[in-house]
């Protein structure tokens, strides 16, 4: 195809117009971009970690006060008191120890007041003095007290000196009512003074430890929620009992509720 020539001049002109014409549209832009005052802001949907974090009640004590029967200003209900049949709890300041009530099996109990998630976790510091017959440190999980009735779970470790054990059993409700979960002996399952019971429930899943390492599990559905607490087991066994009791909970799936801070006061 013959080409067509274009004088040079011409198109020197097309080619300033068309620069000036873009530096034109350019100046257009810019200005509507001046006169904007107001932004609609992008929604974000990311979430920071404080508003997906799992809620946890937490609960810390090293029994401050000396009490005949554990209150520490209405937070603890009494074996005794409420349940009628069981024992009770009482404290000196750094010391929490156990007064079984009259009949079998009825150990001291208490449990703390409140609205507490079912994935619960308590712990228990142990001191051991002198004992004898069937010492025992119970955690309670899931539990509850009325008159003549005590429910849930109860998780206790040995302080014999022959034969230790652990025991997880599940409380029925009528005193001498219980139905074993988990019973083995041996003696990794001694607590002395020092030794730092915890055992926690995540769904149908009990789990003791003992200094942080897992010693026995159980399962069992019979209990959806109910409070946490401790006491410890019948008749008189000697001096012994706990220096500090922690408790956590949460209403997450599928997670044991990590024990955090203290409650004020305590």
């Amino acid at each position: 195809m013959k080409r067509l020539r274009v004088p040079s001049s011409l198109f020197y002109v097309s080619h300033v117009s068309v620069r000036f014409a873009a530096f034109a549209a350019a100046l257009v832009v810019a200005a509507a971009g001046c006169s904007k005052t107001t932004t609609t802001p992008v929604p974000r949907t990311d979430r920071s970690p404080a508003s997906t974090a799992a809620h946890v009640d937490t609960y810390t004590t090293s029994f401050p006060s000396s009490e005949k029967v554990l209150s520490d200003g209405g937070r603890w209900i009494s074996g005794k008191t409420v349940g009628v049949d069981w024992g009770y709890v009482s404290t000196t300041p750094g010391y929490a120890i156990g007064t079984a009530g009259p009949k079998h099996f009825a150990d001291s109990v208490a449990l703390l007041k409140g609205n507490w998630g079912p994935n619960q976790t308590a712990e228990a510091v142990v001191r051991k003095v002198s004992v004898h017959g069937w010492p025992e440190v119970s955690l309670r999980l899931r539990s509850s007290l009325s008159e003549h009735n005590c429910t849930g779970y109860e998780i206790s470790d040995s302080l014999r000196d022959r034969d230790p054990y652990l025991i997880i059993v599940r409380w029925n409700g009528p005193v001498a009512d219980f139905t074993y979960l988990l019973n083995i002996k041996g003696e990794k399952y001694r607590v002395v003074t020092g030794d730092v019971m915890k055992a926690t429930i995540v769904g149908n899943l009990i789990t003791a430890y003992k200094n942080g390492v897992e010693i026995g599990q159980a399962k069992d559905n019979t209990y959806p929620n109910g409070l946490p607490g401790f006491g410890f087991n019948e008749g008189r066994n000697g001096e012994y009992g706990i220096t500090r009791f922690s408790v956590a909970a949460t209403n997450a799936s599928g997670t044991a509720a990590p024990l955090a801070g203290q409650t004020s006061g305590q």
